[in-house]
């Protein structure tokens, strides 16, 4: 899941510049399952918070990273390995756009979606940021879908166009706070290099 201060939906996604001139987003991983190295990830969560000053293609990104504090010192280790890039795959590419990683840290997470709607808490109680989407109403009742995008979280999977309630982010110098504001929801699957 992803939702940031762009309009709903996020030019970004298409290569455009932020509706802002500038995109702040949080976005959350859930790992249904998965392993590094024979370390079992299965059911843990992943969040990026991130900051860039302008087209997203461009670069220059500020992050911060939370790893989910029910996860081992092994499986942390693994996890840091694959979102920070250094494990291949499009993780790797991902983390290209990053210019400064202000922290790596582990804290509760929670993070409940069926597809189509997400809730995100970081923090024991949302303290450090939230989201909370819907999907967008398209044809028929049905939610609207982006396939194919340039800009894709996961690549290969057709992602939800949504809007958030609310979604906040307070820390190391990246910050935002809006409410109908873009998100999407999709399913991931990374392999590494």
């Amino acid at each position: 899941m992803e939702a940031c201060t762009c309009e709903t939906p996020c030019p970004c996604t298409m290569l455009n510049d932020p509706t802002e001139g500038t995109c702040t987003a949080v976005v959350a991983w859930h790992i249904d399952q998965g392993h590094f190295n024979g370390v079992s990830l299965d059911d843990l969560n992943v969040v990026v918070a991130l900051h860039t000053p302008g087209n997203m293609a461009d670069g220059d990104w500020n992050a911060a990273v939370y790893l989910d504090d029910q996860a081992s010192a092994e499986q942390q280790e693994a996890l840091g390995t694959i979102f920070g890039g250094d494990a291949g795959g499009h993780p790797a590419h991902l983390a290209e756009f990053i210019s400064d990683v202000r922290s790596v840290a582990a804290v509760p997470l929670t993070f409940e979606t069926n597809g189509e709607k997400g809730r995100l808490r970081i923090g024991e109680t949302g303290q450090i940021g939230c989201a909370d989407a819907e999907p967008v109403e398209g044809q028929n009742g049905e939610a609207p879908t982006l396939t194919n995008h340039p800009l894709a979280i996961a690549p290969g999977h057709p992602a939800v166009i949504a809007k958030t309630s609310r979604a906040h982010f307070d820390a190391h110098g990246i910050a935002f706070d809006v409410a109908d504001r873009s998100a999407i929801l999709s399913p991931f699957s990374y392999a590494g290099a």
